[in-house]
């Protein structure tokens, strides 16, 4: 099998038995990654530990005690979690009382004690079960999942933390001075594969591609896209201009400014893209410095307005800005044969928003209050007819986070018929709109 059509489970297993590695404790945050693996593959995990999970499928109740979920009590991931621990009984779930955990919180470096005692609580638990013991400082690739092994004792596996800045580095020196760690990075695993799969999808490249004619790009034009991520956009945008725009991509998050230069690099594109750190709401540029500036999916995580400030600040007179955002306010497309209510509960649009972001048709009258002209404004659909993508699994997580066992039966039933017929699609709605910044009066 090609490696660019292997499982996740597959790659995981590749490295494991690159490493030598029989059975290990594992502790991730998105369930897509490791999800299958505890399913086909039961003997290689002697536990598993969840991160502040931005979803919880009801299968992993399977793991029974071996199962350990770290999450912030606060607002809805906290409320979730809550509702999902209900169908698993033999699971423990260590709570960070007054913490709220969105896909971007950064847990490890914030609740750095609580989290390693609760890990140490369980991985001591279960360290009879373990393999020998294993020792090394090893980097390396495999089946395009990174890897480094360090320190001595049972393997633990360290797969991503969502949009965690910094990751498991906080814990990573303490870890292992107990267990041999073994870090697993890539665009394959964590929410850099939903992003990079979503970057790739033809519906979501469809929408972009709307935004970014409506911009009227010029040859030369000095391009910033805020809240970069994996940089797919940004390289994406470097090939389909033929390189003749200088972008520079930033990111609050070092995690994936690290893999957005590392995939830019492989592909090519380091010359034309710069990646730099950078805050949304605080960006490191002096006013009128940019010909164009966009940022897709971001209003979501922070200070909307603020944000949107900063975008008009840094772009000069007559320059245009873009922004796209999660629309909560409009129900999903989803074509899988479902009973009516059943439908209409799978298609409530789901996704976590700061207190103060911008996820529905709010976004129209900010751009209208932060002075831009010439203001457009598209609400769009993006598409996506492959059940088999990380973007896929991540939005069927979701939806399988909302419903109970049975309905979940229903919905995996239900997803196969749509495939077998070819009639399965999921179409997730985003608010659009660009705006030009006024001239300089003379």
């Amino acid at each position: 099998m090609a490696e660019t059509n292997l499982l996740t489970a597959d790659r995981l297993v590749h490295v494991l038995d690159h490493l030598g590695i029989e059975r290990a404790h594992f502790a991730a945050s998105m369930l897509a990654d490791v999800i299958d693996i505890a399913r086909t593959h039961p003997e290689r995990m002697a536990s598993l530990t969840l991160v502040c999970p931005p979803r919880i499928d009801p299968s992993v109740r399977a793991l029974g005690p071996r199962l350990l979920i770290i999450a912030g009590d606060q607002g809805r991931p906290g409320a979730m979690v809550r509702n999902s621990a209900a169908s698993l009984p033999e699971a423990t779930v260590v709570w960070l009382r007054g913490y709220f955990s969105p896909p971007w919180a950064d847990v490890v470096a914030d609740c750095t004690e609580r989290v390693e005692t609760a890990i140490l609580n369980i991985l001591s638990s279960e360290q009879a079960k373990s393999p020998r013991n294993l020792h090394g400082d090893v980097r390396g690739e495999i089946a395009g999942i990174t890897y480094h092994s360090q320190g001595a004792g049972s393997p633990l596996v360290l797969l991503p933390l969502s949009l965690a800045s910094s990751q498991w580095d906080p814990l990573l020196a303490r870890l292992s001075a107990r267990f041999c760690t073994v870090t697993l990075g890539g665009p394959e695993l964590g929410f850099l594969a939903m992003l990079e799969s979503r970057g790739h999808s033809s519906g979501y490249l469809s929408v972009v591609k709307q935004i970014i004619d409506a911009l009227q790009l010029k040859s030369g034009e000095l391009v910033l896209e805020v809240g970069c991520g994996s940089g797919v956009l940004d390289r994406w945008l470097t090939k389909s201009t033929t390189r003749t725009n200088p972008i520079i991509g930033v990111d609050v998050n070092r995690y994936l400014l690290r893999e957005a230069t590392a995939l830019a690099r492989k592909e090519g594109v380091e010359d034309v893209i710069t990646f730099q750190s950078g805050d949304a709401e605080a960006l490191p540029f002096r006013e009128n410095q940019v010909d164009v500036a966009f940022s897709f999916t971001v209003l979501e995580e922070g200070n909307a307005d603020r944000m949107l400030t900063e975008l008009v600040r840094v772009t000069k007179p007559g320059g245009r800005i873009a922004v796209m955002v999660r629309a909560l306010d409009i129900p999903w497309v989803i074509n899988v044969p479902l009973p009516d209510e059943l439908k209409r509960k799978v298609q409530i649009p789901h996704g976590f928003v700061a207190a103060e972001g911008c996820a529905d048709g709010g976004l129209y009258r900010r751009l209208h209050e932060a002075g831009l002209t010439r203001v457009q404004m598209f609400p769009q659909f993006a598409a996506s007819n492959r059940p088999d993508t990380a973007q896929a699994q991540f939005a069927h997580s979701a939806i399988v986070s909302t419903l109970n066992p049975e309905e979940t039966e229903d919905w995996r039933t239900a997803v196969a018929q749509a495939v077998a017929d070819k009639t399965y699609f999921i179409a997730q709605p985003f608010h659009c709109a660009i705006g030009t910044k006024p001239e300089i009066a003379r």
